[in-house]
């Protein structure tokens, strides 16, 4: 079985998250793979940047780790960390991401397509309100 490792960020502008559509419609967490050499952070950062134009700032303290096989054939481990932004413009990958949308936490919630990314979210926004870094009111 061959492994993957990807990278990526729940993206905080103020109160929003930000999700990226592909092309099959399906809303997603900014994520791509880790490049040889290159470490999570960094690619997470790079795959942020790549995919919307965003620069990010990563959050310290926080990341989740998801696992899963692709049908039967490659083991997928994705590390996603907790990042803001000041950016304001969004230039998304046109050859990889057909949209963008900012939504408040519920919102983003009962969008994102796959479990792991609702964990992951979930537990993002738990780490930064048990930091003091938001109330659950914020995000």
């Amino acid at each position: 079985m061959r492994e993957e490792v990807s990278a990526g960020g729940v993206v905080l502008f103020g109160n929003a998250v930000l999700l990226l559509r592909k092309f099959n419609g399906d809303w997603v967490l900014p994520k791509g793979k880790v490049e040889v050499g290159e470490d999570k952070q960094d690619a997470a950062l790079r795959e942020v940047l790549e995919e919307t134009g965003i620069h990010i700032d990563i959050i310290p303290d926080f990341v989740s780790k998801s696992e899963y096989t692709i049908q039967n054939r490659i083991h997928k481990t994705v590390c996603v960390y907790v990042a803001k932004t000041d950016d304001t413009q969004t230039i998304i990958q046109k050859e990889e991401i057909e949209d963008y949308i900012w939504l408040t936490y519920e919102n983003a919630y009962k969008n994102l397509k796959f479990e792991n990314d609702k964990t992951i979210l979930h537990d993002a926004r738990e780490h930064l309100i048990s930091k003091d870094l938001i109330t659950p009111e914020e995000v």
